[in-house]
């Protein structure tokens, strides 16, 4: 029967995608590289480039922290929602494409010949999947208030991981890898539970800045939004 690495659900190794599950992921990911690339020299002020550099420091550090949940195992931050609230979705894609390829390179955490579906799963889907629905739920809330920043960014977090999961348990099957069912009951099962901590970890971070730094968030104003 086979096993499920969990610890290793969202980083996918070497050998578990198929030729054409990893050419066409691949060139999904470069797709994306080349057009955030484009966007953020053209649109992105120039004060966004430190910032891509501290929040990609810090989410590659945060990855290497594990928060214990369910059934003895554990799971870390993704960050992908996390980058896209605080730079957009453009430059997070950028963000999250670094700290893939640099773990994938200097750690082994992650496969060469799956980087470019782990930036597709970890990277399209958390930074713009996540961004989106983000910035699609506090409008409804509320643009400029605590309330709607907060509920946005929980359930986009939640979802983003979630979301991911499947998509991953997907790309397994279609490779003859895992079944389909087996893969997504595994996957969504874990990734459920490793959701909540990403969403806490992310609306702590982000709750932060909004109280002590709001135009660091990005599509805030300069003025400070309504803090209640």
């Amino acid at each position: 029967m086979f096993s499920f690495p969990v610890h290793l659900a969202l980083h996918i190794p070497d050998g578990y995608l198929s030729l054409p599950v990893s050419l066409v992921t691949g060139g999904i990911a470069i797709a994306l590289i080349a057009l955030s690339l484009n966007r953020v020299q053209s649109e992105y002020k120039e004060r966004t480039v430190p910032l891509m550099g501290v929040c990609a420091a810090f989410i590659f550090a945060a990855q290497m922290v594990n928060f214990p949940i369910v059934g003895g195992t554990s799971g870390h931050l993704l960050g992908g929602t996390l980058a896209g609230i605080l730079l957009g979705p453009w430059a997070a894609s950028l963000v999250m494409s670094v700290v893939f390829i640099v773990q994938s390179v200097m750690f082994q955490d992650g496969g060469l010949t799956a980087l470019g579906a782990n930036i597709t799963i970890m990277g399209l889907i958390g930074t713009f999947g996540g961004y989106y629905l983000y910035k699609g739920i506090r409008f409804l809330i509320g643009r400029n208030t605590w309330l709607g920043m907060s509920v946005s960014t929980a359930i986009a977090s939640w979802t983003s991981v979630v979301v991911a999961a499947a998509v991953c348990a997907v790309l397994l099957a279609l490779s003859d890898t895992v079944p389909l069912a087996l893969g997504m009951t595994a996957m969504l099962t874990w990734h459920f539970a490793i959701g909540i901590g990403e969403a806490f970890i992310t609306l702590a971070v982000t709750s932060f800045i909004w109280k002590t730094r709001p135009e660091l968030i990005y599509g805030n104003s300069l003025e400070r939004p309504d803090l209640s």
